[in-house]
């Protein structure tokens, strides 16, 4: 009996996370920041760059080296975030601050930011908002890769990566 409880009780929580990252307009989270503070009191661009990631080849990565995602349930022209609530809680959107960008092999004019629904901006590529995963802790994760087939690393190009890491061990969880 408590075998099933348990079996029962984690289909459940997973369930609950898939419907949370479904890019519903749930009630905006704060979301969690890339940027950091200067000591003028306002928060400094975020940083993007390029590395090596998995097989994937040169993605776009934040300042820390964190893999960089993009939402299919986005929109590119006008830009237009819709991961609130909890889905931004499991792909933290990648937020702008006051100071322009810091760019390292990113083509400054496929760069860009997006109001989200509270308010904030968030950093686009190529008009497509960015995320982190929460699931990716070290440099070099991509965890999040496909994951709903609606997440995607995202290229130096600013267009989705496809394709799968055939190390990456992905389930996305």
């Amino acid at each position: 009996m408590k075998r099933y409880a348990l079996i029962a009780g984690t289909a459940v929580l997973g369930l609950s996370a898939l419907t949370a990252c479904g890019g519903g307009n749930d009630t905006p989270a704060a979301p969690q920041n890339s940027t950091s503070q200067s000591g003028s009191g306002q928060s400094a661009g975020a940083k993007l760059a390029t590395a090596d990631v998995a097989s994937f080849g040169k993605v776009v990565v934040d300042g820390t080296g964190r893999t960089l995602y993009v939402f299919d349930k986005d929109a590119a022209g006008p830009s237009k975030s819709n991961c609130d609530g909890k889905c931004a809680a499991m792909w933290p959107p990648v937020m702008a601050g006051d100071a322009a960008p810091q760019l390292d092999g990113v083509d400054a004019s496929l760069v860009g930011t997006v109001a989200r629904t509270d308010g904030s901006k968030q950093v686009t590529l190529a008009g497509l908002p960015l995320y982190q995963f929460a699931k990716d802790t070290k440099v070099g994760d991509a965890k999040g890769q496909a994951f709903g087939e609606v997440w995607w690393v995202v290229g130096a190009d600013g267009k989705k990566v496809t394709t799968q890491a055939s190390d990456s061990g992905n389930s996305g969880y």
